[in-house]
């Protein structure tokens, strides 16, 4: 059978040409959404009066029983027949007969895809919406149960001050809670409907786009066909939060990495999580963090690539917009894998309390709090941060953590030095005190967390 647009041609596609060209391999994936836009098209078509009720009718039955084929995954798509559009209608056609040719009436396979395409990251963005909200529900869970474990934390991977694990946990609960919104608010833009564009100047047929954007559940119209087909803002969108979220994710993956590692030590990820090595028999490798970790690059790409793709395109459709899908795809499966690993992942992983608090005992992550001691007692700051510099120097020359230093021993630096210092660089103290909103203290951890949970409520 030669092609459907093959009226102007005299010779046969070169079959090199249809196997470069083809979309078939990638974009059957739209099938589902192809065969829904459809069924709103010839619905909108019949009720218009622009094809007979009956032949609606029988365009209707037949696409119906194309997607119970599709469904059961009975349909072979052939390369010959170039993308999912001509391969379901050249379907219908066999099913039904030339009847089903008046399915493509007003409209072009253009404002097809681009129909698809939104349909397709509607259904996805929400069902990722699902998966950021499970990996934050994983990580409340942890937190719950670690508001009192206390572990260094960093800046510039050199330690800081002493924090709760589950603050430090939180901070990732945000980052994901950004990105949820960020998906949220996208469906905004993907919500719009390209249906009824055609090639890219509208159609001479009395269409009911209105209708059309009511059956398919769209909020918004596109009100210029030119831009109706040629935009693919919605899918950068989508790839740069994509991309957002993977950046979380791999340094929530980083971390895990060094918390496993044997110098560290401070969690242990369940078994089903790791892997082992063919010629190191004591080896436990964070291989999920690490793809999770390396997986990130590939959504870049993505992102990188359609916009170079883009940024010359004139208007309106160009055959360098079949390179919008793959893509697209690929940071579809990225996400909802990565997401689908990482919760259990954190529910399931080992704090080791007893590790992290001995690393707190054992550093200078105490300092700040001598600095602020002493300016209570009466000592400006920058005075009072020279004092503890010569303090820790002269602790670390004598092989002596803050806590092991003598009174005598803090009193030759600033006799403003009392007994009661002893309790100011308590880790516990240290973290209890810092209680302003947003702070590491238990209270308004479990504050945080309380307004997390609420949050997820909504």
């Amino acid at each position: 059978m030669s092609k459907l647009w093959g009226g102007r041609f005299t010779k046969e596609t070169n079959k090199l040409v249809e196997e470069f060209t083809a979309s078939i391999p990638f974009d059957q994936k739209l099938a589902k959404e192809d065969i829904a836009g459809s069924l709103a098209h010839v619905q909108m078509l019949g009720e218009s009066g622009i094809i007979p009720e009956e032949d609606a009718d029988k365009i209707r039955n037949g696409l119906l029983q194309i997607k119970d084929l599709v469904d059961q995954g009975e349909v072979e798509f052939l390369v010959e027949d170039e993308d999912i559009h001509m391969n379901i209608e050249k379907l219908l056609l066999q099913q039904i007969g030339p009847v089903g040719g008046k399915l493509h009436t007003g409209r072009s396979r253009n404002d097809q895809v681009a129909t698809d395409m939104h349909l397709y990251l509607r259904t996805k963005t929400t069902e990722l919406i699902t998966l950021v909200e499970d990996v934050q529900n994983a990580i409340i869970g942890q937190a719950k149960v670690n508001i009192e474990t206390l572990i260094p934390g960093y800046t510039h991977l050199q330690r800081a001050q002493p924090v709760s694990f589950a603050h430090h946990l939180m901070a990732y609960f945000w980052m994901f809670e950004r990105d949820k919104e960020r998906l949220i608010d996208s469906l905004k833009r993907i919500n719009w409907l390209p249906l009824g564009a055609g090639a890219l100047a509208g159609t001479t047929f009395p269409i009911n786009r209105k209708r059309v954007a009511e059956l398919l559940g769209f909020d918004t119209i596109y009100p210029n066909s030119m831009d109706a087909v040629s935009d693919r803002d919605f899918i950068l969108e989508f790839l740069s939060i994509g991309s957002i979220i993977m950046t979380h994710i791999s340094r929530l993956a980083e971390e895990l990495v060094i918390w496993s590692s044997q110098e560290f030590q401070f969690v242990e990820l369940d078994d089903s999580f790791c892997t082992g090595s063919s010629i190191m028999p004591q080896k436990k490798n964070p291989d999920v963090p690490e793809l999770l970790r390396g997986k990130t690059g590939r959504t870049y790409g993505n992102l990188i690539g359609l916009l170079t793709v883009l940024k010359g395109l004139p208007l309106a459709y160009n055959k360098d917009l079949q390179e919008d899908k793959e893509g697209m795809f690929d940071t579809v499966e990225t996400l909802e894998g990565s997401l689908k690993l990482l919760a259990p992942m954190i529910e399931t992983m080992t704090v080791k309390k007893d590790v992290m608090r001995k690393a707190i005992n054992n550093d200078y992550s105490n300092a700040t709090d001598i600095a602020d001691y002493l300016v209570t007692k009466g000592l400006p700051f920058r005075e009072a941060h020279e004092v503890i510099g010569k303090i820790v120097l002269y602790a670390i020359q004598s092989g002596k953590f803050l806590l092991d230093l003598s009174f005598e021993e803090y009193q030759q630096f600033s006799p403003l030095f009392e007994d009661d210092i002893y309790n100011v660089l308590a880790p516990e103290h240290v973290v209890a005190v810092r209680n302003s909103f947003g702070g590491t203290s238990p209270v308004q951890v479990k504050q945080q967390i309380k307004l997390a949970e609420e949050k997820l409520l909504k």
